[in-house]
């Protein structure tokens, strides 16, 4: 029996090498798309130094072409409150975290599929007692009918169908490309985060400055309007005078309500960027612009370089290799699939004796399938499958588009900010010196009341713009940053992964063993990781030019097409409880972060 299993064992060997050997893989072959045909984001040639002036954030700015991006950038804002923001956002953002599981499940599906480039092995023990019907030859050798005897049945039963035309590769790959995409929309998902943390915090800070700002005018105005009262009690003013500083006054105090208003919402939206929850958790952090510091050398990478760095591109050029993928599985569906499935076990009436040789049996069978009238249905399946995958490449090339424009409209910003804080601080300092002579000339008696009320006005204006400019500064800035990408490929370990229990509220640190990768990435969500992705590679190969073996520190390109687990990393300093398990099975830390 053994005998006989080994040689069949062989046979089917040979024929599956031999039918991977000889097969191909139908539909396009994926090609990173051409760069965009510019080498600049402006018609005129980029200002490499932006205008300075004697205001708080006035500094000079200067513009290094090809410098590569920190990953940490908001740190270049020098404020440890936003560190330690970004920090609690990070380890506990709900939206992140449910793009890190989407990626998990999108990897599964992966590995799902790759199952598939293997032999489906199943084992059947069936015991049975039956009676045979006297009309019926006799079923077992002894010639005596009616019979009624056990009869046991110990097999194994193997089945596979070969990938002739590329089918399950075609099907992995375009998984493998939209697990690519969740890994991308994940930088995303993390870009959005920290930017959008960063512009609180600057929004936060611009609105308290034109609080203090707004509080300031308001003081001087009551203290002038205790000037003209008295000038009123002793005849050196009118009571019209006096109403009309009232008026004023009021006036000014009008505008602290909205923007109270805003600063709270604000700070509802800081608590829950960080995960907590408005009004329960407020964030004990507060800003104000001169506790942010504005960086003054700013990176600035080639168009070339964008598409390697946006993680929308990223996601829209995996979304393409999907697309063309599916062109494939299309065409493959509509030629002869080939199997082949084989039994191999044994039959007695007895279970002692049960694997003698003599009671062996086997069975080798193929089988060859070929659609013949469908009314049309798999042609335009593939027709549809074509015409996505059009429209993948004309997405992609939006998105590059759009990048482009965002970049541009951050330098051009930038630039203009600049300017814009230099003549806000000219208007703020002349409108002082308006401001003071009139207070001085309406105490003597030498300008009305409407001197005055012109300009303290004014001076309220320029200090309000003076503020909205200093964080237009700031947060055009952060936008450079988001523009370009955001530096995730030089971050050295992705974001913690949690698992949360709905029923207690409290988040867990995932650690699962089965998801570490056979050496750590650049990036930690994209490298050799799965049970099956070296045979993958291997079927795989054929279908894509992508460069496999480069480093992060010279392109984002580094990221490979299968992305791992994120647990596989280190986890963050908030989150050091984690336990290990060596079976490969998953477990969780507590780390007591309520979500």
């Amino acid at each position: 029996m053994f005998d006989v299993s080994v040689k069949w064992f062989r046979v089917v060997s040979s024929l599956v090498t031999a039918a991977l050997l000889t097969s191909c893989a139908v539909g396009p072959d994926f090609h990173e798309p051409a760069p965009p045909e510019t080498e600049r984001y402006t018609a005129e040639p980029t200002v490499l130094r932006t205008a300075s002036t004697d205001a708080g954030n006035g500094q000079s700015q200067h513009f290094e072409p090809g410098r590569d991006l920190r990953a940490d950038w908001w740190t270049l804002l020098r404020s440890p409150a936003l560190n330690a923001l970004m920090r609690q956002a990070l380890a506990n953002n709900p939206n992140l975290q449910s793009t890190i599981a989407s990626l998990r499940a999108a990897k599964e599906a992966v590995y799902a599929q790759q199952a598939k480039f293997f032999p489906l092995v199943g084992y059947d023990f069936n015991p049975t007692r039956q009676q045979s019907a006297a009309v019926l030859s006799p079923p077992l050798s002894t010639g005596v009918s009616p019979q009624t005897f056990n009869l046991y049945t110990n097999q194994v039963q193997v089945s596979y169908t070969f990938d002739v035309w590329g089918l399950n590769r075609r099907t992995v790959e375009s998984l493998q490309a939209l697990a690519d995409t969740q890994g991308f929309q994940v930088e995303a998902a993390y870009l959005t985060l920290t930017s959008s943390l960063a512009g609180a915090a600057i929004t936060e800070a611009s609105l308290r400055g034109q609080i203090d700002a707004t509080n300031t005018i308001i003081a001087l105005n009551r203290k002038m309007l205790d000037i003209l009262r008295q000038q009123f009690n002793t005849g050196y003013a009118s009571r019209n005078d006096v109403a009309l500083q009232e008026a004023a006054l009021a006036q000014e105090e009008a505008t602290l309500p909205p923007l109270r208003k805003a600063l709270q919402q604000n700070r509802d939206l800081i608590a829950a960027l960080t995960g907590a929850y408005a009004g329960a958790q407020e964030p004990r952090e507060t800003f104000k612009l001169d506790g942010l510091q504005l960086p003054t050398d700013l990176p600035v990478s080639l168009p070339s370089q964008l598409i390697e760095q946006r993680p929308d591109i990223r996601a829209a050029q995996e979304q393409l290799h999907a697309a063309g993928a599916q062109v494939g599985v299309a065409t493959a569906n509509m030629l002869p699939t080939f199997a082949i499935n084989g039994n191999l076990g044994a039959m007695n009436t007895a279970l002692g004796g049960l694997l003698l040789p003599a009671n062996a049996f086997w069975l080798v069978g193929g089988n060859a399938t070929q659609t013949l009238f469908d009314a049309g249905n798999l042609l335009h399946t593939l027709r549809g499958a074509q015409g996505t995958y059009e429209a993948a490449g004309w997405a992609y090339r939006n998105t590059v588009v759009g990048a482009v424009q965002n970049v541009a409209d951050s330098l051009r910003a930038i630039q203009n900010d600049a300017d814009a804080l230099k003549a806000a601080r000219d208007f703020e300092r002349a409108a002082k010196i308006s401001y003071d002579l009139a207070q001085q000339q309406m105490q003597t008696g030498y300008a009305n009341i409407l001197v005055l009320l012109t300009a303290q006005q004014t001076y309220l204006q320029a200090v309000i713009q003076v503020v909205q400019a200093r964080a237009a500064r700031l947060s055009d800035t952060v936008a450079l940053y988001q523009a370009l990408g955001g530096g995730w490929w030089n971050r050295p370990v992705p974001p913690v992964e949690k698992i949360l229990n709905t029923d207690t509220g409290q988040a867990a640190t995932l650690v699962d063993a089965h998801y570490a990768p056979d050496a750590p990435s650049a990036t930690g969500w994209f490298s050799n990781g799965g049970p099956l992705q070296a045979l993958a590679a291997v079927f795989n190969g054929k279908s894509s030019d992508k460069p496999a073996t480069q480093t992060a520190a010279t392109s984002p390109a580094a990221a490979s097409p299968i992305a791992s687990s994120p647990a596989a990393s280190a986890p963050s300093a908030g989150s050091q409880a984690e336990a290990s398990n060596q079976s490969g099975t998953t477990s969780v830390a507590q780390s007591g972060v309520p979500q």
